[in-house]
């Protein structure tokens, strides 16, 4: 890619380091950093640049390129400090009262309703100091909780405190997931411990917003949808997903379709192209003034959309990205091209800079991409003559290429690559687009009762029709791949594969197209070489999920053997935490053990493990308490969990451990004292909520 076709393309120019001044900020990020030095190297860059412009000498033109990246570079790093230093903030170590007002309806989790707040300000017996700070609260299941809306303001007593990670092998980074979200802390609030406050709000455009979204719901019901028919419809245009079922959305990750169901970028597309085709006439009867008339009205039709699908995070992101397409056409008669797509990115992340690590942006600006970049090379490698024809296979080549830029971001993401997506999208794309437009149609056939049911009646046939469709591919033969695991360097060594490719397609160069193959094997061979050095070894694995106490016993094949030491563990938080590992180390589901059980290298007997030659006490309970032995059992590992309440002096009459685990389960006072003892003791000791999951070779 010479410099002259850069040239063309000034805003990629300027996204590029943006774009690495954002990866670093957060990669480098402090919390006790201030943005005093960065600020003033900032406005030094700046001023540079404006030195070498004004200059206007042609021998330091390359100063001024160095410079402005350098700027956009910087630029990137303050902002995303600045947003991430937004969501740090030192809580109370103790529970304190705190003044918060909801800015989002309470959701239902499976103990408790997960609240998003604003913190105003907290209070203690002295002062009251502002927070101005945004959280997560859970709070204790209250049919009073449920009555709760946006916008109002509540007293909570409660000990909020920053996210922290488990430090487990693989765990998904959740207070970083949080503080790309704004949230700065999370808390417990407890029934009783909270008081709504008598304080007349004016409502919220979100809460309006909301509002309007649940009269479309109720509308639905009305109209008759039902089922998952009224799931994928209410997915569809208010990017409401609460009534998916887990069934309906196994089978549209496994065919390739879950995108349709995630409003976003697809389906603001869709009603942008309906819009911009119902008034191109403006344009061409109005000339320059129509243009700025047709401009204003996409730009209203797109936002009312998204006012009434809730004004969703994903919804405001693509509708931004439209509506500056929208206002870019107002300037330019050329369709969509990389330089207007690179300038919409980078005006997006000037003006928040955390969507970059948002997996919605991210496939949404690849899809994109790869479409302007490979849909034209694609089509034209098959000469079509008929109509028909050439839309078939404009759609094909459009999937293609849109599969081709997102593909391993979303094998990285999800670990799941879908063998059938082009039949799916096929079929999926069209189906979706016609149901877009005819609920659009619905809305403004309001006073037009009958049609409006005869319109609905023929949307509920395509919707079921979609889901029929969509759970026939779930059940073809290899519908999907799955456990595919990837690491980030490989997802970014294949797209630098792909420019290299487009470049050799560009210039048809031997030399270009050897670097390609090159460049090809050796990210195979560094694949193979990360599966052998990931490869399953024979191994004794202690988590840290609280709630869940087990052992995870590895055999070199992939084969294991996991045994819980409560019935009632919570096994699909251990799942969740550990699904990464597992598929890092190509493991096979592992088989639960709960009870006594027996094979060739592994065994359980009264809670103690044998697993060659290695052994393994659980003590879950105080069946071991106030025992005596003549010659206590020799324990490799003694797993203490949250049932055991005595001491460990009772515990070395009947065993002579060689290390203490202590579950993550004990409360920390609980702890404390278990850690005392074994150091009274000379007892070496683990404790997995400090140290995170541990792993043992044997």
């Amino acid at each position: 890619m010479n410099n002259y076709y850069l040239h063309q393309y000034p805003y990629i120019r300027l996204i590029i380091p943006w774009i690495a001044g954002v990866f670093c900020g957060d990669r480098f990020f402090d919390n006790t950093s201030v943005l005093l030095w960065s600020i003033l190297l900032f406005c030094f860059l700046a001023g540079l640049s404006v030195t070498f412009y004004f200059l206007q000498r042609h021998s330091l033109r390359w100063c001024f390129g160095i410079s402005v990246s350098a700027l956009c570079f910087m630029g990137g790093w303050i902002g995303i400090t600045g947003q991430l230093q937004q969501s740090v903030y030192e809580y109370p170590d103790q529970e304190t009262i705190y003044r918060v007002r909801l800015i989002d309806v309470p959701e239902l989790k499976e103990r408790s309703y997960l609240c998003q707040v604003f913190l105003e300000e907290c209070r203690d017996s002295v002062t009251i100091s502002p927070v101005k700070r945004k959280a997560i609260l859970y709070m204790e299941q209250d049919s009073s909780v449920t009555l709760l809306q946006v916008g109002d303001q509540l007293l909570v007593s409660s000990r909020i405190s920053a996210a922290v990670n488990g430090k487990n092998f693989g765990e998904f980074d959740y207070p970083r997931y949080l503080m790309y979200k704004g949230i700065s802390g999370t808390g417990y609030v407890a029934s009783g411990k909270w008081k709504e406050l008598s304080v007349t709000t004016v409502p919220s455009i979100r809460f309006m917003a909301d509002s309007y979204r649940d009269r479309l719901l109720t509308l639905y019901r009305k109209l008759g949808f039902k089922g998952d028919e009224l799931a994928v419809l209410s997915a569809l245009t208010v990017g409401d997903k609460t009534e998916l079922s887990e069934s309906i959305r196994e089978s549209y990750s496994v065919s390739g379709a879950s995108h349709v169901l995630a409003l976003s970028g697809l389906h603001i597309g869709l009603l942008y192209v309906l819009f911009s085709y119902f008034l191109r006439l403006l344009e061409v009867k109005g000339g320059f003034t129509g243009r700025y008339l047709r401009s204003a009205l996409l730009l209203i039709l797109l936002w009312s959309f998204a006012f009434f699908t809730g004004l969703s995070p994903s919804v405001v992101r693509s509708a931004s990205m439209f509506s500056m397409l929208a206002v870019a056409e107002v300037f330019s008669r050329k369709t969509i091209s990389l330089n207007t797509l690179a300038a919409v990115a980078w005006l997006m992340l000037l003006f928040k800079p955390v969507w970059l690590f948002d997996v919605g942006f991210q496939l949404s600006f690849l899809a994109v991409a790869s479409i302007l970049l490979l849909q034209k090379p694609l089509y034209q490698l098959l000469p079509v003559k008929s109509w028909l024809g050439k839309h078939i296979w404009g759609l094909m080549t459009v999937s293609v290429a849109a599969q081709l830029g997102t593909a391993p971001l979303i094998m990285f993401y999800f670990s799941r690559f879908s063998t059938h997506f082009l039949l799916t999208n096929l079929v999926v794309i069209p189906l979706v687009t016609i149901i877009m437009y005819m609920a659009v149609f619905m809305l403004f056939l309001t006073p037009f009762f009958w049609l409006r049911s005869l319109v609905a009646m023929g949307c509920r046939l395509l919707l079921e029709t979609l889901n029929t469709f969509v759970r026939w591919v779930e059940q073809l033969p290899f519908s999907s791949i799955d456990g595919i695991w990837l690491y980030q360097w490989e997802v970014a060594g294949f797209y630098i594969f792909l420019i290299l490719l487009l470049y050799y397609i560009a210039q048809r160069r031997l030399k270009v197209l050897w670097i390609c193959l090159s460049f090809l094997f050796l990210l195979g061979a560094g694949h193979s070489i990360m599966n052998w050095v990931n490869y399953p070894q024979r191994s004794l694995v202690f988590y840290n999920v609280r709630g869940c106490p087990a052992v995870h016993c590895i055999e070199k094949d992939g084969h294991s053997w996991l045994t819980y030491a409560d019935r009632q563990a919570d096994k699909k938080s251990l799942q969740r935490v550990a699904a990464n590992y597992w598929k890092q180390i190509q493991l096979l589901p592992p088989v639960e053990v709960k009870t006594d059980f027996q094979s060739s290298s592994f065994s359980c007997h009264q809670q103690i493990l044998s697993y060659h030659g290695c052994r393994i006490g659980m003590i879950t309970d105080n069946r071991w308490r106030n025992k005596f032995v003549v010659s206590p059992l020799f324990i490799h590992y003694l797993y203490l969990c949250k049932g055991y309440g005595g001491h460990m002096d009772e515990l070395t009459r009947v065993f002579s451990p060689s290390c203490i685990v202590l579950d993550a389960s004990f409360s920390d006072s609980r702890k404390q004292l278990l850690q005392k003892e074994c150091r009274q003791l000379g007892l070496r000791y683990i404790s997995l909520s400090e140290e995170g999951s541990v792993r043992f070779l044997l």
